[in-house]
């Protein structure tokens, strides 16, 4: 179920995080003699946000266009022009003006697109243009790029180790199924996933034994949060309403086909209410609608569409099944677990041997934070449950041990045998592995980098991110080209970003390397968070030449951006996950 809860709209703190790289390169548009650049991505990635901070201090004039505004000539820069002009004198006026911001550009007018084109064609005023990815654009607008005017510059979404910094800013550190639920639900808008913490922050609770905190129950629908979302349901007629309540109570379960309207199933399609996947089952097109949906039900309409309880057990027993059954084929590549995780979210009771298995199918991912989260609640369930209570130690020890070898350690004894692969002990258990594992274990033992590498990348395709970010570290200490070896660091690297935490003896090896020491005193800075402007500020250097120290850095560290440092500062410390 669903509540709604009534709130005012909380300023919470939203620093801006993880887009240093593309902040630094929209400042160098608008230095020397450059002519300033295009700002493109999909709705709600922050774009907006990053521009404000490139301009932050300097003297920028701003325009905007508004979906009210498009037919009315000049009307993003009427503040900025007389009353009635021509775009002849429009583009005389402002080409005295240094630098423009035009947000939103997207949505001009044809006459204000027009003058954005032609003051880009002039080349007088800095331009700084902001546009929507999916929408449709001015032609004026879309030669900006095509006609190479201006660079372009195309946001992606905000990586998932960058929401979560910038949620654990914005709220504390929560713990990974909350923080999974809160991207899940947003769906990498940032605006969206700024409301949704407003509205849960009053709602998180402690998690025991962590600094963390959790959020499980229903969907509290703020007017901020419902305003975003009720207006599209809105526009649909009684037939295809109905439709989207049967869907909204079948959640997490697929409805039955037959009992659905087909001519009403594929009106909302084509209007990207729903969406249909390879196997034919048919969801709500944004998880959002059905915690919406649900919420303007009536107790009697909801009482007739929601399922009946007994179809949760049978569900889970099934996902349970085919989650064992990858980990038994060695491939736990992500698999669709939607009861299990709706259960979770709304605060249900997990049947022990589910969330074991869960827990398990996370740590052989690398999902460290995760597979503790669902041990725990297996554990709030059943309290005294064995597989629970190992999974969680063994994902804590992988976050919180020490990453030395213990030379008293019988490896033969070893639970797992493959934890010797991992210990760096190979020889020791090689005929008791099979498949990727022993030519894992057979490439370490004869300390052949291109073959370790060769492994690793059949370990990335199956899934397992930390064994994979384990044998490309592996193998750069015994590759002979140095090319190669910078690769595997990458990859090791980038693998080992991913596993929420994760410290293992063979990743302690990718600490921060041979760096001058001004390079590690900025690294260091860096990594804590500072941005770029801070570090030059508190070491006295210009920006430019802490970003030259930067790049310098990422070459030898083989890391492929500031992202990366965070890990790569620290000595990993830890036994085998």
């Amino acid at each position: 179920m669903t509540y709604e809860r009534d709130a005012t709209t909380l300023e919470l703190p939203w620093p801006f995080a993880g887009r240093e790289d593309e902040l630094e390169l929209v400042r160098r548009s608008l230095a020397g003699l450059r002519r300033g650049i295009v700002v493109t991505g999909p709705a709600g990635c922050g774009k907006t946000r990053l521009v404000a901070e490139a301009i932050r201090g300097t003297d920028c004039a701003r325009a905007a266009g508004t979906p009210e505004s498009r037919t009315i000539p000049f009307a993003a820069f009427a503040h900025l022009l007389p009353e009635s002009v021509t775009l002849h004198r429009a583009v005389r006026l402002l080409s005295g003006v240094r630098t423009l911001l035009v947000d939103d550009a997207h949505l001009l007018d044809d006459a204000s697109a027009a003058l954005v084109h032609q003051l880009a064609v002039h080349g007088r005023t800095r331009l700084l243009v902001v546009a929507t990815d999916g929408t449709p654009v001015p032609g004026a607008v879309s030669r900006l790029w095509t006609g190479e005017l201006l660079p372009r510059l195309t946001l992606e979404p905000l990586p998932e180790e960058e929401t979560g910094r910038l949620l654990t800013a914005g709220a504390g550190p929560l713990d990974a199924l909350t923080a999974k639920r809160l991207r899940r639900l947003s769906r990498g808008d940032l605006r969206l996933l700024r409301d949704l913490l407003g509205a849960v922050r009053g709602l998180l609770t402690p998690v025991p034994g962590t600094d963390e905190r959790a959020w499980r129950g229903p969907v509290p629908l703020t007017t901020a949060v419902r305003e975003r979302i009720a207006p599209v349901l809105g526009r649909t007629c009684p037939l295809e309403r109905e439709t989207l309540d049967r869907l909204a109570f079948a959640e997490p379960l697929s409805p039955d086909l037959d009992d659905l309207d087909l001519g009403a199933l594929e009106t909302l399609e084509s209007d990207g209410l729903i969406e249909v996947d390879d196997h034919g089952a048919v969801r709500l097109a944004h998880p959002l609608y059905g915690p919406v949906l649900r919420a303007a039900a009536g107790r009697l309409r909801a009482r007739r569409l929601a399922p009946a309880a007994d179809v949760y057990a049978t569900a889970l027993d099934a996902e349970s099944a085919a989650l064992t059954g990858r980990i038994d084929r060695a491939d736990v590549r992500a698999v669709a677990t939607p009861v299990g995780e709706w259960l979770v979210a709304e605060g249900g009771v997990l049947p022990g041997g589910y969330a074991a298995v869960r827990a398990r199918f996370a740590r052989l991912r690398g999902e460290m934070r995760e597979a503790a989260a669902w041990a725990r609640e297996g554990l709030r369930g059943e309290p005294g449950d064995a597989s629970c209570r190992a999974e969680l130690d063994r994902a804590s020890a992988a976050m919180d041990s020490r990453g030395e070898l213990d030379p008293d350690l019988d490896l033969e004894a070893l639970t797992d045998p493959y934890d010797a692969v991992r210990l760096g002990a190979p020889e020791k258990v090689i005929d008791r592995l099979g498949g990727v594992f022993a030519r894992h274990a057979d490439a370490l033992t004869r300390a052949d980098g291109p073959d370790l590498d060769e492994v690793a990348g059949e370990l990335e395709r199956r899934g397992f991110l930390l064994f994979a970010a384990e044998a490309y570290a592996q193998a750069v200490g015994v590759h002979r080209d140095p090319r190669a070896a910078r690769h595997s660091r990458t990859r090791a690297v980038a693998l080992a970003r991913r596993c929420q935490g994760a410290r293992t003896p063979a990743l302690s090896g990718l600490a921060l390397g041979e760096l001058t020491a001004r390079q590690r005193q900025i690294v260091t800075l860096a990594a804590a968070g500072l941005t770029n402007r801070q570090i030059a500020e508190r070491l006295t250097l210009s920006v430019r030449t802490v970003g030259n120290h930067l790049y310098s850095a990422y070459a030898r560290l083989g890391a492929s951006d500031r992202g990366a440092l965070p890990w790569l500062d620290r000595t990993p410390e830890a036994q085998p996950a």
